[in-house]
């Protein structure tokens, strides 16, 4: 039972399944396929693949998400980020083939789920927290504005060629005159449904709704012979499984793109269960959910489907009627099926312009406006991070937007590292212990002593800022000090270069004959001091557990000046 629920949390938690939630789960799953089917019908064609593919997509990732994942509500399946960065991926290598086209979206799939796993395994599931909120805003903004601009030309029945963002504004608007006005009459229906139900109806599968309205508006009134285009034909049944055969080569290629979208699916993914998870008052296993998307994404590799994520849309669905299990999802991914095996014929119907207003929708649910209002205000350095990001997504592309996300999340991270906080402590009336005295006017400082503390890591990134601060804190004091306590209570690391920082800060203080001391090392810190020899250096007389026992061996060790003066 234990190593069930370490690798398959699902089959542990369908031992322990309660009859009383199969009513609620039955309905959650059929409502969440009333959803599943047109989305994943639209998210192909966004692809780049024909629309049978985005159901098999849809049918053993969600079986597999269920088994091995550890929330309860997750509803992994076609993306709109994903499949997007899926056709940023395959376009230059497979061009316009389509049996390669698919023949590389299987191996992709199967890289990002072998990625996938591996980081599970490696307890990599820490890198969900890697891509910041404003950043992580920034790059799902860029992206939904590009499905958008991608999906204008079907809206209108105009025939776009170009695939950047700004080439496609262009393009759009000098085409506008070839406006085909019965496919815009339908694809604009169609987006009226899905905003009308969306506010007045929200437990209504929309997406449904508007796709069997367009193809019910196509079938009564023939409206394929007058020009608008429809899905056609459809191929019914489920998929051979297998891994096709491909150039070495080319899978080094894919590679680098798989090794994008596992980190990008993977953050998306976690953002939704972990939302939902708090919902519902349960914790969820990062690492294992890596895994569990990993595997997941294997299934669609081996189903000929195309990498998968989250659905956010398909789990507030399920959340929202009452969804209590995984079960949900294995209902949905066999209601899934039935269509793919018995309804296939009904899809060829969909106007395409219907799931151009599908994924319109998708595209503007992915923009967060809000975010971007709450951090101009409160966060306005993320704020610039995150409008940068939108503009490296719209202006290089979506998958050259991951490394900008990437590199923008590590600018933010360095420059947080590199211009850390500091204090001086001192014991405050009312208070135990010793804080930073900085706005308190009765704060007491011991005469002589000065105790620092630096509220990082000392590392590589702001080592030199370390030793800027000490001589400037040094220089600055009242009276000349006998001792500098370094608290390291905020260091819970030290590198190379900030070994080298401290023990060039001790060798100039004790030039000034002033004793370096240091308080509260602890765990990697305390590790590197004894490695690098800074420990005897420093002494054992000069290193204590706390500040306040720092402070005590001072006194003890120091005649103190008159009482009641204060060196600041």
């Amino acid at each position: 039972m234990v190593t069930a629920r370490r690798w398959m949390p699902g089959l542990a938690d369908l031992r322990t399944y309660q009859r009383a939630w199969l009513p609620s789960d039955l309905l959650a799953g059929l409502s969440v396929a009333a959803i599943q089917v047109p989305t994943a019908v639209a998210y192909a064609t966004l692809a780049g693949f024909r629309p049978e593919t985005g159901l098999y997509a849809s049918v053993l990732p969600v079986v597999a998400y269920a088994f091995f994942g550890s929330s309860r509500q997750l509803i992994v399946g076609p993306d709109s980020a994903t499949c997007a960065l899926v056709a940023a991926t395959l376009l230059p290598l497979a061009g316009q083939d389509p049996a390669r086209y698919l023949d590389y979206s299987v191996i992709l799939a199967l890289l990002v789920g072998v990625l996938s796993v591996a980081g599970g395994i490696a307890r990599l599931g820490f890198i969900a927290d890697f891509l910041a909120r404003p950043i992580l805003t920034g790059f799902l903004n860029g992206v939904g504005l590009s499905i958008i601009a991608g999906q204008l030309g079907k809206l209108f029945g105009i025939p776009l060629q170009s695939r950047e963002f700004l080439e496609q504004i262009w393009e759009f608007g000098h085409s506008l005159a070839s406006t085909h006005r019965l496919t815009l009459a339908v694809g604009v229906a169609v987006l009226a449904v899905l905003i009308a139900l969306k506010r007045v109806a929200p437990k209504v599968p929309a997406p449904l709704a508007g796709v069997v309205a367009g193809g019910l508006a196509v079938f009564v009134f023939d409206l394929g012979a007058r020009g608008v285009r429809v899905v056609g034909e459809v191929a019914a049944g489920l998929p051979p499984l297998g891994i096709p055969s491909v150039d070495p080569t080319d899978v080094r290629a894919l590679a680098v793109g798989a090794l994008g979208i596992a980190l990008v699916s993977y953050c998306s993914a976690m953002l939704t269960a972990r939302s939902f998870a708090a919902k519902n008052h349960y914790e969820i296993d990062a690492n294992q959910d890596f895994i569990a998307l990993g595997v997941a994404n294997l299934a669609a590799g081996l189903s000929r489907g195309f990498v998968i994520s989250g659905a956010d849309s398909r789990t507030a669905v399920s959340n929202a009627v009452g969804g209590k299990s995984r079960v949900t999802g294995l209902v949905a991914a066999i209601a899934t099926a039935g269509v793919v095996l018995f309804l296939t014929g009904p899809i060829g119907y969909v106007p395409s312009a219907a799931l151009a207003a599908v994924l319109i929708m998708a595209g503007i649910g992915l923009i967060d406006v809000a975010t971007l209002a709450a951090l101009r205000r409160i966060a306005p350095f993320e704020f610039r991070l995150s409008i940068a990001t939108t503009i490296g997504v719209l202006l290089v592309g979506v998958l050259p937007g991951i490394l900008i996300a990437v590199a923008l999340a590590i600018v933010k991270l360095l420059a947080f590292l590199s211009r850390p906080g500091d204090a001086i402590l001192g014991e405050i009336p009312g208070q135990d212990g010793y804080h930073d005295i900085a706005g308190h006017a009765d704060a007491k400082t011991v005469p002589g002593l000065i105790v620092y503390r630096f509220d990082a890591a000392p590392v590589f990134v702001n080592a030199d800022r370390l030793k800027q601060r000490i001589r400037a804190v040094v220089a600055d004091a009242a009276t000349k000090p006998r001792w500098l306590l370094f608290s390291a209570e905020a260091a819970n690391l030290l590198d190379f270069t900030g070994a080298e920082a401290i023990e060039q800060i001790r060798g100039e203080l004790a030039a000034q004959n002033i004793t370096f001391a240091i308080a509260r090392s602890r765990g990697l810190f305390d590790t590197m001091l004894h490695r690098s020899g800074l420990a005897d250096r420093i002494g054992a007389r000069h290193r204590f557990p706390s500040v306040r026992s720092g402070v005590h061996a001072f006194l003890e060790q120091n005649q103190p000046p008159a009482a009641g003066h204060d060196m600041r």
